[in-house]
């Protein structure tokens, strides 16, 4: 959707009605409306400058949605216009929305294969710009219980310890592990260190009675199985 011309500062509601956000939303439905439309209803108010239309389009312009799903509160709210309050209510939209992705897909999904596993956060992990680590957990039916995210940051030993990995597995008396991470170079060849800590949460794994089923490695739209290559 283009921004409507010559509208000095304007705020929404001087705009015509069939142009803005909401009435469209009442009298089309939601799915009429673009990706601006819909966040300058969550935005709910613009600032001297710009409406919240002109927010909307100043912070999808940086990238789309999927840079949504990336940013944290703090950076949101160091944008021009937006503020600690805007940015809370569009991480806490993004979260319901990926809520709502995995509890579509069953209230327990079953991983029957590693096709299963990464289906569940590829969408997610594929396009972040730093790597995430994320295990996980499974009953003794390989139902998913839950998805940790354990660190983010280069993956190194110090980050990826085995007290942090198990510790909530332990308590949830998880049957087995799926660990993920992602590349944010799109590459899914594991490097040195990524083996290293595999077989270090493997041997932890056998100690603790719970078994570590692969370690995904997330690229951009594609994985590879570090079990089903045989790195542990």
């Amino acid at each position: 959707m283009e921004k409507p011309t010559n509208t000095g500062h304007l705020a929404i509601k001087d705009y015509p009605e069939e142009i803005r956000p909401r009435e469209k939303l009442k009298v089309y439905g939601s799915k009429s409306l673009s990706d601006h439309e819909l966040l300058a209803i969550l935005l709910r108010t613009g600032t001297k400058e710009k409406s919240a239309l002109d927010l909307a389009h100043d912070i999808l312009e940086r990238g789309g949605l999927v840079s949504l799903t990336q940013a944290s509160v703090e950076e949101l709210s160091q944008r021009r216009g937006i503020g600690l309050a805007k940015a809370a209510q569009i991480i806490a939209a993004v979260e319901l929305s990926k809520r709502l992705s995995r509890q579509s897909m069953g209230v327990r999904p079953v991983i029957k294969t590693p096709q299963d596993a990464a289906q569940l956060v590829i969408a997610e992990m594929a396009y972040l710009d730093r790597e995430h680590f994320k295990v996980i957990n499974l009953n003794t039916k390989n139902q998913v219980m839950v998805i940790d995210t354990v660190s983010v940051g280069s993956l190194n030993a110090s980050l990826v310890h085995p007290r942090e990995v198990f510790k909530l597995p332990l308590k949830r008396s998880a049957a087995s592990l799926i660990l993920l991470h992602n590349h944010p170079s799109g590459e899914t060849q594991p490097s040195q260190e990524d083996i290293n800590i595999t077989k270090r949460l493997c041997d932890a794994g056998h100690l603790l009675g719970i078994e570590l089923i692969d370690h995904l490695i997330i690229g951009q739209n594609n994985f590879l199985s570090m079990k089903e290559k045989g790195y542990f």
